[in-house]
Formats: structure tokens, C-alpha cells, sequence
């Protein structure tokens, strides 16, 4: 099925270009004038706003001249151009508010109010992504000792025991699973007041996405699921995910709700559902915003989509 366009952080235009991401290709793009930079500073991305048109998220080499850059990383290039990722000190995020220059706001809210154009958007998924990686992966799993960036920052190396660590992605199902003209959707207490969603969780080792899919619904819903259909992914970088988008046919509808993993879960007829992703139901119940892979996948389900064709 085409990914649906509004989808947030799928689209991204960069070429990843692997074959710059050597030492001496890297270091000659690093402080050169024709270099841009998508630049994160905690959970926030630093978006230039030159204020004639909205922000951008290439910042140029000039505009980082004097800020402390904990990580670089190569991304690919845009157009011939050279696109590093920066990351910045969390702090440094709050200060730039202020600056008239910048526009800060956390990825999500980007997502949702789509201030850049949507390529834009998923490059800084990817930045975030893998400049967080980074932060998180100071040192060796394998024997404890410092690790130093490598090829470009796509790869951590340690010199002490020799292991190579790779950026990783962490695989996440997420499934409308529906039942003739029903659909089981359920919601966490962090969710927003009134918003249900589809199940998701994450892929154990060695599990396939079709048992991922049956067993996380069994486990949190008591549903057995036959049918398996992928539809489309999306890119989370809450940290790294990527979220694996599916339908699935219920083969009964008896609910054994885990209250540990969720405040509520129900069967929903299509009307209802159609009312709360058109902001008109009644009692006030909705579903996740149009970046959300959730939305999409009830969306399909509500135009006539199921879990077989």
C-alpha cells in the first residue's frame, strides 16, 4: 500500500552518499562554507529562521561559529551539498528560544504543525536518531573501554578490543486489528483524554513481525489473530524505532484487557471511528493526528482496507 504522504519522518530526500563517509572525504566537508548542518540540541531541533518564509532545518557553517558541538556526524548530500548532523548541549536549546534568528520546537510538535516541508522533517528524524545514538553509546558493550566515532559517525569503533558498534533501530509493530465492520483499539494512561490507538510493541529476537503482531494483541488484549498484512513504516526517532505498520484479523472478540499495559481497550464499529478521526464523536473520543502511522492505518481500515486486501 502507498505510504500516505502526511505521514511524519518517512519522507527524506538525502542521498546518504556511503561512499564519503571515509576519513579524509568526511573532513574535507566538515568546516567548509558550502556545508549545512541539521543541528539537535536535546529532544528540540535548532531550525534557522531567517523570516522570509519560515524556518529551515539547514543551518550553515557560519551560524554554529563559537557554539560547542558535542557530536558531528555525516548525513549525505542534498542537492550536492554536504549535510552534517550537529548536536548541541540540551541547555543550548532553551537559550536559542530567545534568539530571533531560530525557531526551536521539539520534533513532534514539527511533525504535527509541519512548519518545514515534509523532506525536511525526516532528515531531522534521521539526525536525531543517530547523533542520540551516539550520546548513548560512549563506551564499549563488549568490554567497557571508550569508543571513538568512525566512518563519518555512521560507526563507533574501540581501540582497546577492536569491536565495531553500529547504529541501531529498534522494530516496533503496530496493527488495526479488526473483526468484520469492528475494530480493537485501546489507549495508555499518558495518552491525551479521550484518544485510542492502536496496539503496538516491540519485536522480540528472533520473532517474525507476523508473531510479533499476534502475540503483543494476545498479550495485551487476549485476542488471537490469524491474518497478517503489512501496510506501510515509519521512522520514530523516540529514540530509534521504526514502526511497522499492519493489519490483522481477529479470530474472536473476547476481551482479556492487561490493565498493566493499558488503561482501556474496546471493539469500535466503523461509524464510531470514522466520527472520531473526523473530530465528531459524540462523546468526545479521537484518534492519533495524521503523523502518526495509527492514524493511517485506522484511516484504511474506515476507507475499506482489511487485513486480507
Amino acid at each position: 500500500m502507498t505510504r500516505p504522504l502526511e505521514l511524519g519522518f518517512a519522507a527524506n530526500l538525502i542521498d546518504r552518499s556511503g561512499a564519503e563517509r571515509e576519513a579524509e572525504s568526511y573532513l574535507a566537508v566538515v568546516d567548509s562554507p558550502n556545508t549545512l548542518h541539521v543541528v539537535i540540541a536535546g529532544e528540540s531541533a535548532i531550525l534557522l529562521d531567517p523570516g522570509d518564509g519560515g524556518p529551515t532545518a539547514f543551518v550553515p557553517t557560519e551560524a554554529l561559529a563559537g557554539e560547542t558541538v558535542i557530536e558531528r556526524t555525516f548525513l549525505g548530500r542534498l542537492d550536492g551539498r554536504p549535510i552534517l548532523g550537529a548536536l548541541l548541549e540540551a541547555a543550548r536549546g532553551q537559550e536559542l528560544k530567545d534568539d530571533p534568528g531560530f525557531f526551536v520546537s521539539d520534533l513532534r510538535s514539527i511533525a504535527i504543525d509541519r512548519p518545514l516541508p515534509a523532506g525536511e522533517i525526516g532528515l531531522l528524524a534521521q539526525a536525531k536518531s543517530l547523533l542520540h545514538w551516539h550520546l548513548r553509546h560512549r563506551h564499549c558493550a563488549n568490554c567497557g573501554a571508550q569508543t571513538a566515532p568512525a566512518q563519518a559517525g555512521q560507526r563507533r569503533d574501540c581501540a582497546t578490543c577492536g569491536a565495531q558498534h553500529f547504529p541501531r533501530t529498534d522494530p516496533v509493530t503496530i496493527m488495526l486489528i479488526a473483526r468484520g465492520d469492528h475494530c480493537l483499539l485501546g489507549r495508555q494512561a499518558r495518552f491525551v483524554q479521550g484518544s485510542y490507538s492502536c496496539l503496538a510493541g516491540f519485536v522480540s529476537p528472533g520473532e517474525t513481525i507476523e508473531a510479533a503482531v499476534r502475540r503483543e494483541v494476545m498479550e495485551e488484549a487476549g485476542i488471537r489473530v490469524g491474518t497478517v498484512r503489512y501496510m506501510f513504516s515509519q521512522p520514530w526517532p523516540f529514540p530509534s524505532s521504526l514502526m511497522i505498520g499492519c493489519m490483522g484479523e481477529a479470530l474472536d472478540e473476547t476481551l482479556t484487557v492487561d490493565l498493566e499495559e493499558l488503561e482501556d481497550a474496546r471493539w469500535f464499529p466503523r461509524e464510531e471511528v470514522a466520527a472520531m478521526l473526523e473530530r465528531r464523536h459524540e462523546g468526545g473520543l479521537i484518534t492519533p493526528p495524521p503523523m502518526a502511522i495509527a492514524h493511517h492505518l485506522i484511516r484504511a481500515w474506515v476507507d475499506g482496507a482489511t487485513p486480507t486486501g
